[in-house]
């Protein structure tokens, strides 16, 4: 699926990069849109890494031509496992598949490596299998990532990603409290199967049209102000100005510490602003 596309699936597009130019060939990455997991199990707890304009993004920067995105649906996820075969080498003059290990698909996921390969000597392909990427004796994987990020390791995520931990969202209007705190916030409507963060207050790097600024987050239910709603909120350092409307990425570098009821909100302000000087601190060595 190359969910995250992290450094085990960056090593496995680096090697079908470089055969593709000993062959003078094109080195096409295929992923799906949904990710399977949405439309199989629509109930199941938000884990998405990436959106589909992640992937496709990363996969190129990791030195694909092009990449195929196969719309996952009810029909798609009915695929025989030949069937899945037959797709894929619609591509044209396919020489060789590069794939991990673990590589399962078509319907209930019957196939594997070895069905590919049975498949590969009549009809003249080749099959590749990269081996994974291990750190600290561990190999890197999605789910690996995921808790990480679950357990708020965010820095420990970046090591396997190969770059921090990112989302995307719309600036939305709030309650308007950190305005009043003295530290205005912008809120972040978020795509609803992206994967959090376990809550708490991190220093993040905000991106949008007007430039790359530091910022200090909270992930969470704002319990000071007797919880509710998962929210991330994030004030901008050397920023002011109206971004309601405006799409902005952020990415996690570091956790600051846990979420925390304050007695009243001149003691939260107090700790927001150490919370900044932190940010500064941390998104200072981020950039050495």
């Amino acid at each position: 699926m190359f969910d995250g596309v992290h450094l085990g699936h960056r090593a496995l597009v680096a090697q079908l990069a470089r055969g593709a130019r000993a062959e003078k060939a094109s080195a096409i990455a295929a992923t799906f849109d949904p990710l399977p997991i949405q439309v199989l199990a629509p109930g199941a707890p938000a884990s998405a890494l990436s959106d589909v304009r992640d992937r496709i993004k990363l996969l190129r920067a990791a030195g694909t031509d092009a990449v195929v995105v196969f719309r996952f649906d009810d029909a798609f996820a009915k695929l025989s496992a030949d069937e899945f075969v037959d797709r894929l080498r619609t591509a044209g003059d396919v020489r060789r598949i590069v794939v991990g290990p673990d590589f399962h698909f078509g319907h209930r996921a019957e196939g594997d490596v070895d069905t590919l390969r049975t498949r590969a000597a009549p009809e003249g392909f080749a099959v590749e299998v990269v081996r994974p990427v291990q750190i600290d004796g561990e190999i890197v994987s999605s789910t690996r990532i995921r808790n990480l990020l679950l357990a708020g390791e965010v820095e420990r995520a970046t090591r396997l990603l190969g770059r921090p931990y990112g989302v995307r969202g719309l600036v939305v209007h709030g309650a308007k409290r950190g305005r009043a705190l003295g530290f205005p916030t912008i809120n972040l409507a978020l795509p609803r199967e992206r994967l959090l963060p376990r809550d708490g207050i991190y220093a993040m790097w905000a991106e949008m049209g007007e430039g790359r600024f530091k910022a200090a987050a909270s992930l969470g239910v704002r319990p000071t102000f007797g919880g509710g709603e998962r929210v991330l909120e994030a004030y901008l350092l050397d920023f002011s100005g109206e971004l309601y409307g405006e799409e902005v990425e952020v990415s996690f570098i570091r956790r600051l510490r846990d979420e925390m009821a304050f007695a009243s909100p001149a003691e939260l302000s107090t700790q927001i602003a150490r919370d900044v000087e932190e940010t500064k601190r941390a998104l200072s060595r981020d950039l050495e």
